[in-house]
């Protein structure tokens, strides 16, 4: 894999454009991985480096990292607070309304193996997201028995809690699933995009992150592009525009 975007950096931290696919540092849940956010980063700018949040796997976008011990503890307890506001966008099935709020509490989300320990009967942990919709298609394609043609939004989100596949549990429980996800996703809608447009990936990007430096008081912003290939279906030749 080639260099990691660096999308903002000073003495305290650092951020990149992590590609989807990657893994934030080594998990003997996937053995089979062979390159690391983490150690790739580190070795890229000479220097050891503490993630401060997560990033699914296949999630791409800002991933934020301490160079420090003591600053990431600082931007940890930021997160904790809830003082780091994030935006993500994405690709769903169906027509999203044009701007609304989910308010659906959510299980906590335990790995079989990881957390074969831990109890299973907590009460669910409250959950909100926004969401804008942000562009609209319809593609001449039977994608499901219950429709002659697809439809899709692409759309931003904004969670306003950190629940494990908040966003992409939220979408699923709207009905409008997050088009790549193998989870919580709807099969039909994924082997199309694999076969039709050629996108493997899950289409949900990091794409917008703002906080107050915990060290220099400053208002940091960094963002990122929306990946080229979540436009693929709204720039087809035979896009259908609503």
């Amino acid at each position: 894999m080639s260099e990691l975007s660096l999308l903002f950096q000073d003495r305290y931290f650092v951020a990149i454009d992590k590609p989807a696919g990657l893994l934030v540092h080594r998990s003997w849940i996937a053995s089979e991985a062979k390159e690391f956010a983490l150690q790739m980063l580190r070795d890229q700018i000479g220097q050891r480096v503490y993630p401060v949040h997560r990033l699914d796997r296949p999630t791409s976008g800002i991933l934020l990292f301490a160079l420090d011990s003591d600053s990431a503890r600082q931007m940890g307890e930021c997160f904790a607070n809830r003082e780091v506001h994030k935006m993500y966008h994405a690709v769903v099935r169906g027509y999203l309304p044009e701007h609304g709020q989910i308010n659906y509490p959510l299980t906590e989300q335990l790995d079989k193996i990881a957390d074969k320990q831990a109890s299973t009967d907590k009460e669910a942990q409250s959950a909100v997201t926004d969401y804008m919709t942000l562009e609209r298609v319809e593609l001449p394609y039977e994608v499901s028995k219950q429709h002659t043609t697809a439809r899709y939004s692409l759309v931003k989100l904004s969670p306003k809690t950190g629940r494990k596949h908040q966003l992409r549990r939220h979408m699923a429980h709207l009905r409008h699933p997050i088009i790549g996800d193998t989870s919580h996703g709807d099969g039909r809608q994924n082997r199309f995009f694999r076969q039709h447009f050629d996108l493997q990936r899950l289409l949900l990007a990091a794409t917008g992150m703002e906080f107050t430096h915990p060290i220099t008081k400053q208002k940091i912003h960094i963002q990122s592009e929306v990946p080229a290939e979540f436009r693929r279906p709204f720039q087809a030749p035979d896009a259908i525009r609503p």
